[in-house]
């Protein structure tokens, strides 16, 4: 389609002089732009430097008809949308009918009558512009469709997402709150079982004093039980229960952290409490296992300030790639060994610093990495490379929306197959 041409410019090709002088006087005397040809060949040429609106086309001239001087301009993309009129002495209807075939979309016939020849010009210049402004009008309409169908495409992921999120978010907060209860009481129970497992190993010594010889039938029990073994073992056993207690506090803790309710309104937030609550979350896959050793996870923390963010948005950002980044070791680790892959050990670093008035997070792994091809779609909605049922397509398109959109900052990725690949996170502060 022509993107440019000059306004009201008519050019006029005939190798008849006297037929050019009459046109371009009764066009000019109308207020067009003249421009004139002699031959096919110049006119193609001409067509080169200043497209027109309109051409009158002889069609009997010397070297290229004007019939075949059409035809080219109706197979280049740059002249085929100008339209073009036929001037002919010929009253052949086959000649006519071979015109229109090649795309003219009038005639005028030999010798002119300039009332005629402006009536038509004027008619289809005037149908060029409505036709300019409905292919406007239409491309304008499907512009804005399409951005609707966007709008509306992201609008659905996230209508997906909020309402997964929020059961999600429900089951977690519903979960923690169940576990706080036996964990508060076995967490009060702690230390007084210690105090009384102290008294009554006290209160046994005791009796050894006063009685050193207490019979044969106490000695047999004393040597079945291991009685020095169990006063050694028993305050080990209470430390370990009190160190489970404080595991099970911590993951409850995290549970409440990642589910936070808090999309509507923003909050101070420490982002190394998001991070860190992540990990725990995912703390059973990075556990070694009868196919890999533990995935080890390096974090690299500078000093940041609380950010006034959506925390657990952020959140659900950072476990997604987090838990993308142990998929992607977990995919470079299979048909594996375990012997190769402890020979060759693949982790997780995590690097948060401040610079100026952005902070910056990156999210590293040594795991699969990614082709250029997967790379550049890995943000568009509903892609995915996992198998099905193993992936939604929202994970990293929410991700971008959580981050750009939500927060202003920017999320980027660099990845090499088969080498890893990094996540940058910047977040204005």
């Amino acid at each position: 389609m022509l993107t440019h041409s000059y306004p009201e410019t008519i050019l006029i090709v005939d190798d008849n002089p006297n037929n050019l002088d009459v046109l371009s006087e009764a066009l000019a005397l109308a207020n067009l732009d003249v421009a004139v040809a002699t031959s096919g060949e110049a006119a193609l040429k001409q067509l080169k430097y200043v497209p027109p609106s309109l051409i009158l086309l002889d069609v009997m001239m010397p070297g290229i008809s004007g019939f075949e001087t059409c035809e080219r301009l109706k197979a280049d993309p740059s002249t085929q949308d100008i339209p073009v009129i036929f001037m002919t002495a010929l009253a052949d209807p086959i000649d006519k009918v071979r015109g229109f075939t090649l795309g003219a979309v009038d005639y005028i016939t030999k010798p002119f009558q300039q009332e005629e020849v402006l009536a038509r010009v004027r008619t289809h210049l005037k149908l060029r512009q409505l036709n300019q402004t409905l292919e406007q009008q239409v491309a304008d309409r499907t512009a804005a469709l399409s951005q609707s169908l966007q709008d509306l495409q992201k609008a659905h992921v996230q209508l997906i997402n909020s309402e997964k999120m929020s059961m999600l978010g429900n089951l977690m907060a519903g979960v923690a709150h169940e576990i706080n209860n036996p964990v508060g009481c076995l967490n009060g129970n702690i230390n007084p079982a210690r105090n009384y497992i102290e008294d009554l190993l006290h209160l046994l010594d005791l009796y050894r004093t006063h009685f050193p010889d207490p019979g044969p039938e106490i000695t047999e029990e004393i040597a079945d039980i291991d009685l020095d073994y169990v006063r050694e073992d028993l305050p080990k056993l209470i430390d370990s229960m009190a160190l489970g207690i404080k595991r099970i506090k911590e993951i409850s803790a995290s549970l409440r952290t990642f589910a936070r309710a808090d999309t509507d309104e923003k909050t101070n937030f420490d982002l190394h409490e998001g991070l860190d609550s992540a990990l725990l979350i995912l703390r059973h896959r990075l556990k070694a296992n009868e196919r890999h050793p533990a995935i080890e996870v390096t974090s690299d923390y500078g000093q940041l300030p609380l950010l006034y963010c959506f925390p657990g948005q952020l959140n659900q950002v950072f476990i997604n790639l987090l838990a993308n980044a142990v998929d992607a070791i977990d995919e470079a680790n299979h048909n594996k060994t375990f012997a190769e892959v402890q020979e060759n050990p693949r982790g997780i670093r995590i690097c948060t610093a401040c610079h100026g008035d952005q902070i910056v997070i990156t999210i590293t792994d040594q795991g699969s990495g990614m082709t250029p091809e997967v790379q550049s779609r890995i943000f568009d909605h509903l892609f995915t490379t996992k198998a099905v049922g193993l992936g939604t397509g929202l994970g990293l398109s929410i991700a971008h929306q959580i981050v750009v959109e939500r927060h202003g900052g920017t999320i980027t990725c660099e990845s090499q197959l088969g080498q890893g690949t990094t996540f940058t996170i910047t977040l204005p502060i």
